[in-house]
């Protein structure tokens, strides 16, 4: 005798490793950046991506591997949309920064809030973050050259543009309105330059 169960005409389809630990990741991430890292359990990843804890330590040991997984992915997806606007050509090249820190961080809002703000605050993440800041720092130093010739304002200069551009794009996040993106690249371009040539201005 041949039993057909409801719903099972179409069969729901397994996730790959690589699926599962992104879907795991994202969700990571929405729950470390509400919650911390101390008041998040693995039950609470597991929770936020809808699966067992089970499948949770399948893919990642502790809690701590977790979550340098989570500031590790959001680096690597910072360098590479970078490493894309350089490889542009020169005249397609204005606003590749504030763009391509912005691409990374609509990825994953969460993994991009938790690198920028949160993992400077946990004593044993805070090497992530500052890892990355010290390679933005030296990117910026590289692009101010010696526009700036004195030194104390050339460091000033690089390390006001650092924050200034994470910060814009951090309130874009929570205020700018996605489809207007392209515009917001650009304002923030122009704000940036503005400053800049105020700054190389003879007084």
């Amino acid at each position: 005798m041949r039993i057909q169960l409801q719903g099972m005409g179409t069969a729901r389809r397994l996730m790959r490793q690589d699926e599962r630990q992104a879907q795991v990741l994202a969700a990571a991430a929405v729950a470390f950046a509400r919650g911390g890292f101390a008041a998040t359990s693995m039950d609470d990843v597991a929770a936020e991506a809808g699966i067992t804890r089970l499948i949770v330590y399948r893919h990642f040991e502790s809690k701590e591997e977790l979550y340098r997984a989570v500031l590790a992915g959001v680096t690597e997806r910072i360098r590479d949309e970078f490493l894309a606007g350089m490889a542009r050509a020169p005249e397609a090249r204005r606003g590749f920064v504030v763009g391509s820190l912005l691409a990374a961080a609509r990825e994953d809002p969460d993994a991009f809030r938790l690198l920028m703000v949160h993992a400077a605050r946990e004593p044993r993440f805070a090497a992530h973050h500052d890892e990355w800041w010290s390679l933005a720092l030296g990117v910026a130093d590289l692009m101010v050259g010696e526009t700036i010739g004195d030194p104390g304002l050339s460091a000033w200069a690089t390390r006001t543009l650092v924050a200034t551009l994470v910060d814009t794009v951090l309130a874009w996040l929570d205020a700018g309105d996605r489809d207007r993106d392209g515009e917001f690249v650009a304002r923030a371009t122009d704000g940036m330059e503005a400053m800049f040539r105020a700054w190389t201005a003879t007084p």
